[in-house]
């Protein structure tokens, strides 16, 4: 059984020289002695979780990237859950100006949108409660000027402490937070910040498994967004429209699917993939939804989802989060078709990409758990592996 003291220490090193930085230099960046790196980097002793949060953001990382411990990392998420459910309690209450100034807060908002994109939510959970707690107070003491901006922030960072709550299965706080952003939408004066929270929302419908209703929520949201005559109301339409199709491929209805997949891959044209609006859209995000409707529907559409990946692999401008579901979907249409050691690689490559996210994905660990019992004799990685995600 691998040490975890040493197995921080391993990963830490391994970052570290990746990063071409010496111990002097991380021990630096890091505020810590030099002393203290070099016996965490040896086994020898274990960081605090403040130490470790100082590490990672100087090797630029999300400490779950290097904690061995799940428990570790899991607890330390969800023990911000209570105080990001205290933030949110009182949004549309005025309070005390908050210390930050609006600027700040705004630039504190992107960075939070960049963990979620990445998948780092240790990081993202640790600021989310004061993160919300502060841009609701900064709306409610705006004056009238600049209240659509404050109101955007807010907006946003209640789109990012959702991912946190929505994927450490706090499905009803993310309930309120996802209420919390249809309050603040009409507040932002930016039109396709309903198109946002409708694409957000669905996560309700599919922890429900309320996929028919789900679809007629974005095909109104759809019918409501803004024409598509410029870059960002086109990937917000066609944002929209690749969720139907995951949506439809879910309830088993393969022609909505097809259809919603046509007119989103149809809205990349003249648009090159990057975030809009909060949300990764263009060629790219359409080819990876392809796969994830393909293996919902199952059966004969598997092929589809297995060509796609023989010819094309997400390239790394994509978001964290986004590839690494990509590898997690084919893992199980690998799986389904009988290449297990395939499925296992596509698992590992999700891990590599996203730990937090791969560890979370309710599919990764029912293809973990899979993989096992089919394949004891290969005990030790799969079963570590295993280990790792909670699959046993």
């Amino acid at each position: 059984m691998p040490d975890p003291m040493r197995e921080v220490g391993k990963r830490v090193a391994t970052a570290r020289r990746a990063r071409r930085l010496s111990q002097l230099d991380l021990a630096a960046q890091a505020h810590i002695s030099l002393s203290m790196l070099r016996k965490i980097e040896q086994g020898n002793r274990a960081p605090s979780d403040d130490t470790l949060d100082a590490i990672a953001a100087a090797l630029g990382l999300d400490p779950s990237r290097l904690v061995a411990d799940r428990t570790r990392t899991d607890g330390r998420v969800r023990a911000t859950l209570p105080a990001l459910s205290a933030a949110i309690a009182s949004y549309d209450i005025p309070g005390a100006p908050p210390d930050r100034p609006l600027t700040a807060l705004e630039a504190a908002a992107e960075e939070a949108q960049g963990w979620r994109l990445g998948a780092q939510y240790v990081r993202l959970a640790t600021a989310a409660p004061g993160l919300v707690a502060d841009a609701a107070a900064a709306l409610h003491s705006a004056p009238p000027k600049e209240r659509a901006r404050a109101a955007s922030v807010l907006f946003s960072v209640a789109r990012s402490a959702d991912a946190v709550a929505y994927k450490f299965g706090a499905r009803d706080l993310s309930a309120r937070l996802i209420e919390l952003m249809r309050w603040a939408a009409p507040r932002t004066s930016d039109p396709l910040a309903t198109a946002t929270t409708a694409y957000v929302r669905t996560e309700v419908f599919f922890a429900a498994r309320a996929h028919e209703a789900g679809l007629r929520a974005l095909h109104a949201a759809i019918d409501a967004a803004p024409s598509p005559r410029e870059e960002r109301t086109s990937a917000a339409r066609g944002a929209l429209h690749m969720r139907a199709a995951v949506v439809a491929g879910r309830a088993g209805d393969a022609a909505a699917a097809v259809e919603h997949l046509g007119e989103a891959q149809r809205l990349t044209e003249g648009l090159r993939e990057r975030v809009y609006a909060g949300t990764s859209f263009g060629p790219d995000s359409v080819r990876i939804h392809r796969v994830s409707v393909a293996v919902s529907l199952g059966g004969d559409h598997i092929a589809n989802a297995l060509e796609v990946a023989r010819q094309w692999k997400p390239p790394e401008v994509l978001p964290a989060e986004r590839r690494s579901g990509f590898y997690i979907e084919l893992a199980r249409a690998q799986l389904w078709t009988g290449q297990y050691d395939h499925a296992f690689a596509s698992l590992k490559l999700a891990r590599r990409i996203a730990p937090q996210h791969t560890r979370e994905h309710p599919w990764a660990r029912e293809s973990a758990a899979t993989l096992r019992r089919l394949k004891r004799a290969d005990a030790e990685s799969l079963t570590s592996f295993a280990e790792w995600i909670g699959a046993v």
